[in-house]
């Protein structure tokens, strides 16, 4: 666990394990500690797995108006810069999805492989995007406990809202943890992100997309899309999960993720980290 500061901002993160990187996006409205469960796991098994905090969420600097999932991207390439990190496995959850197309959109040679989990492709709808201003303007209204309470049972299932209480318990406290400026400002990026549907027809390198058979906000259907159209890719349906799989069945996710991971060919270890330049450690220093 640790914090780097650059020059507008402060980005927490975690790094934990050694070997080739595993770079994991939480999505909105939560933080790094929704990879807790795959951090253990993929840490204790060999690899090096870094789940930063987005600006907005988490330890990571509150900063409002409007957040493109560009700036995210940018922020994230600075940590690994600091971090030293070249080339790297990159998986995100729902918004974090969308960030990581958008960042195979700007820096595809540095992306080894790919995770999708419950999200999807195409662009905000107009209705869409006046729900997500509207949304925006109610948290900064009324802060985040109405709308947690609200969207739970949607990020977590009824049925693992009972017999996982303390999955429930996480999710609603990142949900009600976030700064409503941080959160508003992500949902007005979001409202205007682009189409990447066209994108995933031309990703070149190996692809899992996961989803949760219960999942409301971004069903089988979606995830089916996204697979059909990246080619060679790998779908894994999770059972009895809706929006949060990663927590709500850690273990079938963790398996098969593992499983994905461990298919994908070798490579040097020097060409899946390098030294950090002299330019990234003048622009980032441990806090």
């Amino acid at each position: 666990m640790g914090s780097v500061l650059f020059q507008d901002i402060t980005v927490g993160y975690e790094d934990e394990g050694s070997g080739e990187p595993l770079v994991l996006v939480h999505g909105h409205p939560f933080d790094r500690s929704m990879w807790r469960p795959q951090i253990e796991h993929f840490s204790r098994s060999g690899r090096r797995v870094i789940a930063p905090d987005l600006r907005g969420y988490g330890q990571s600097t509150v900063v409002a108006g409007k957040t493109p999932l560009e700036t995210f991207v940018r922020d994230i390439v600075r940590l690994l810069d600091h971090l030293g990190i070249e080339r790297f496995v990159l998986g995100g959850l729902s918004m974090g999805g969308q960030i990581v197309m958008e960042f195979y959109r700007l820096f595809p040679d540095r992306i080894r492989a790919l995770l999708l989990a419950d999200t999807f492709a195409a662009a905000e709808t107009e209705d869409g995007r006046t729900a997500r201003y509207e949304m925006a303007e109610r948290l900064l209204r009324e802060g985040m406990d109405g709308y947690a309470h609200e969207v739970l049972s949607k990020m977590v299932s009824p049925h693992n809202i009972a017999t996982q209480p303390d999955v429930a318990e996480h999710v609603l406290g990142m949900m009600t943890g976030t700064a409503p400026e941080g959160a508003a400002a992500a949902l007005r990026g979001r409202a205007e992100r682009p189409d990447y549907t066209e994108l995933l027809s031309h990703i070149s390198v190996p692809a899992l997309v996961v989803v949760g058979t219960e999942d409301a906000y971004t069903p089988v259907s979606d995830a089916r899309d996204i697979y059909e159209r990246i080619p060679n890719a790998e779908l894994a349906i999770i059972e009895q999960a809706a929006h949060m799989p990663n927590l709500e069945r850690a273990s079938e996710f963790n398996a098969a993720l593992e499983k994905f991971l461990d298919s994908l060919p070798e490579v040097p270890e020097s060409t899946a980290t390098t030294e950090t330049t002299e330019t990234a450690a003048s622009a980032a220093r441990e806090s």
